[in-house]
């Protein structure tokens, strides 16, 4: 299972570099959009290109601060336990953003079929296919689903035999003392 965290960890290192490559590309796009403003024209849709990407790139995104032990925490309890109960506050804590990946997944696909269904495009001058964007954004939601879900099998495992240094490495809060 260790060897499945490490490549959930290399693999989500990948896609934080696609995600901030893409999120440079939209700084780009908007910095020409103002240049081309100035001059007295426009390239358009720059607005809206740009939600659909500060969605998306958040949705994968979360998943490398995932592996990154980067997920905000109020770990003041947790803080003063020993090994034991820190690791218990780790598993609690993936439990639920776990959970929580896997609603938001399972949710989101309701409304990404509707819309394949329904062939629904933006009230916008772009009329951007909204499957397209919402695709891509329930990928990210899923991927940190799967992510998470191998993360808390993984801490399991570990726990169970006691391995508490093991999962505080893998699910502990970073920047503890």
């Amino acid at each position: 299972m260790t060897s499945l965290v490490s490549l959930i960890r290399r693999i989500n290192d990948r896609l934080a570099i696609a995600v901030g490559l893409i999120l440079l590309g939209c700084v780009a796009f908007t910095l020409i959009e103002i240049v081309a403003r100035r001059l007295g024209g426009s390239l358009g849709g720059v607005d809206e290109i740009s939600g659909y990407v500060m969605a998306v790139t958040t949705s994968w995104g979360i998943s490398y601060a995932l592996t990154e032990q980067a997920h905000v925490r109020i770990d003041l309890l947790r803080q003063r336990l020993v090994p034991f109960g820190r690791a218990v506050f780790d598993i609690l804590s993936l439990i639920c953003l776990a959970g929580t990946a896997i609603v938001v997944a399972w949710r989101g696909w309701g409304v990404l079929e509707k819309t394949l269904s329904t062939g629904a495009r933006a009230n916008t001058p772009l009329e951007t296919p909204l499957w397209i964007p919402q695709l891509l954004w329930w990928a990210g939601w899923v991927w940190f689903a799967v992510s998470a879900s191998i993360l808390l099998g993984s801490v399991l495992m570990k726990f169970l035999s006691s391995d508490y240094k093991s999962v505080d490495e893998i699910a502990g809060a970073r920047g503890e003392a």
